[in-house]
């Protein structure tokens, strides 16, 4: 009865739901499914108001005391979830060791075993091991199912598991797979934590596709479930830390200021260490506001907490290239050498969106023609990744640069390229600075040309069904009877409405079917 009353609050009020397991468990001579079943939702419970030291405590002295072989490796597989999650974890890389070598060696693939394999995926990328590396454990995962909604199984790892697919430049496959928990979770009636960390979470996961306005709405829902469900806990942490960078990208900043003082976000730190972006997002917000000192010393106190856990995917917490840019000014040397690190370890990762996003900041602390051929170069690398937003962001600070380098009429191409993707984007303050760099160039903007926001144009759709087969660039361009150049351009149209880069093509081309590519339609349609 105990047990049967705490799984009825966990996901309204957890903190009741701790109180009413843990008297459960006290109870002498438990049934051993009985005690599992506590075990693993008590540790749910308490990770879910921010205990995580305890709830991995709890499953690891579970997985010592069990005498039954498939408990003691669900347990185990807990107890890796909740210390990857903890701030005070002693020796992570350790933990990441264990973990590769028992995904390694797993002989069957029952539930515990997929489990184990999606916290392998997210343990690879969080490190940034090689992309196909983690998309190869997020694939073998998802063989056999993982359901958000399973009574006796977390929704954790396979929201862990789809948010790889988003840090992996194929935000489309993520998108999918949250849409379905989310629709489950909503067919079981289940409205609480789980419902808002789906729906905030898909909200970034349309930020990383470059659609503001659709994230943002998203997470404004994410937030007000979490607000009924407590206090400063996970659910609000991430909906708040989420919802501030879409403002940011939108260019409200006096409005994200007041959502973080509503808050108090930035003042009380969460002890997730999954989450640092609740230091990374408000040292943006810092920057913003110019207050950059401030920003700098929340920035350094990331790189302490992370780096001797061995979590270097810049594309996850990207405190380099954001300090980089904040001590450009009053240190030039530093901020180059640290926005040179993100670019490597960005390379080891291996996406483009990682990649571009790491020379798009190396570019803005370097000078002269080194700053522009970082910048070509990020445009390069966006132009092939689905980051919409941030190749955005690129083509109008390289239109910018060679606006003042003397080259109008290139810095006019690449300047209302940008105009049209932020448009698209919903980033309305980008759009104006867009055409503010037209203006200050003596050019006036053109009228917008815009397509549908999700299906492909029929050249995008033959380019990009010919890439998914392993053509490369030039014999399309041949076979098309098109400039390579043009090749180009229609697959990062592609990768853009997608949701994918070069690799996942393949997955995501049969759900699509041929667009319209309608023109002149006016922004914000």
């Amino acid at each position: 009865m105990l047990f049967e009353l705490g799984c009825s609050a966990l996901l309204s009020e957890p903190a009741t739901t701790v109180n009413h397991l843990k008297a459960a468990l006290e109870e002498p001579e438990l049934a051993p499914e009985l005690r599992e079943a506590v075990t693993y939702r008590l540790a749910q419970a308490l990770a879910h108001t921010d205990r995580m030291g305890e709830a991995a405590a709890i499953v690891a002295a579970e997985a010592k005391h069990s005498t039954n072989a498939r408990t003691r490796l669900r347990m185990q597989a807990e107890t890796f979830q909740w210390n990857a999650f903890r701030a005070d974890e002693e020796d992570s890389p350790a933990r990441s060791r264990s973990l590769a070598r028992l995904a390694d060696h797993l002989t069957g693939r029952g539930k515990a075993e997929r489990y184990i394999l999606g916290l392998r995926a997210w343990d690879a990328m969080v490190r940034g091991e090689p992309a196909e590396t983690a998309l190869r454990y997020a694939e073998e995962a998802l063989e056999g199912g993982l359901p958000w909604t399973d009574d006796n199984w977390g929704f954790e790892v396979p929201v862990m598991v789809a948010l790889v697919f988003m840090y992996c430049d194929q935000p489309g496959r993520a998108d999918e797979l949250f849409n379905q928990g989310i629709a489950d979770c909503e067919r079981k009636g289940w409205r609480g934590a789980h419902l808002s960390f789906g729906l905030t979470l898909l909200g970034y996961i349309k930020f990383h596709r470059g659609r503001l306005a659709e994230a943002e709405d998203l997470v404004h829902s994410g937030l007000r479930i979490a607000d009924r469900v407590g206090q400063q806990i996970p659910a609000q942490w991430f909906a708040l830390g989420i919802l501030i960078e879409i403002l940011l990208a939108r260019g409200r900043i006096q409005e994200a200021q007041e959502l973080s003082d509503t808050y108090n976000y930035g003042q009380v730190v969460p002890g997730a260490v999954v989450y640092p972006d609740s230091e990374t997002v408000y040292s943006e917000l810092l920057i913003a506001r110019g207050l950059r000192t401030d920003a700098e010393e929340r920035l350094r106190a990331v790189g302490r907490r992370l780096e001797p856990r061995g979590m270097r995917n810049p594309m996850w917490c990207p405190w380099r290239p954001l300090l980089a840019q904040t001590i450009a000014h009053t240190d030039p040397g530093e901020a180059a050498d640290i926005a040179q690190e993100a670019v490597d370890s960005a390379r080891r990762f291996g996406t483009p969106g990682a990649i571009g996003r790491a020379l798009h900041a190396a570019a803005k602390v370097a000078s002269g023609a080194d700053s522009l051929a970082l910048m070509a170069e990020a445009v390069r690398q966006l132009e092939r990744s689905p980051a919409a937003y941030e190749l955005a962001q690129a083509l109008v600070d390289h239109g910018a640069m060679l606006s003042r380098a003397g080259l109008p009429q290139d810095a006019a191409d690449l300047l209302m390229r940008g105009l049209e993707s932020a448009a698209l984007c919903g980033a309305d303050a980008l759009a104006a600075r867009a055409r503010e760099e037209l203006a200050a160039s003596g050019l006036r903007p053109l009228q917008l040309r815009t397509v549908d926001s999700d299906s492909l144009t029929s050249q995008e759709k033959a380019v990009a069904e010919r890439a998914a087969q392993g053509w490369e660039n030039k014999r399309i361009a041949e076979e098309l009877s098109i400039k390579e150049r043009t090749v180009e351009l229609l697959l990062s149209g592609a990768f853009r409405k997608l949701g994918t880069d070069r690799s996942g093509l393949a997955g995501l081309l049969p759900h699509q079917t041929r667009g319209s590519g309608i023109r002149g339609v006016p922004p914000g349609r």
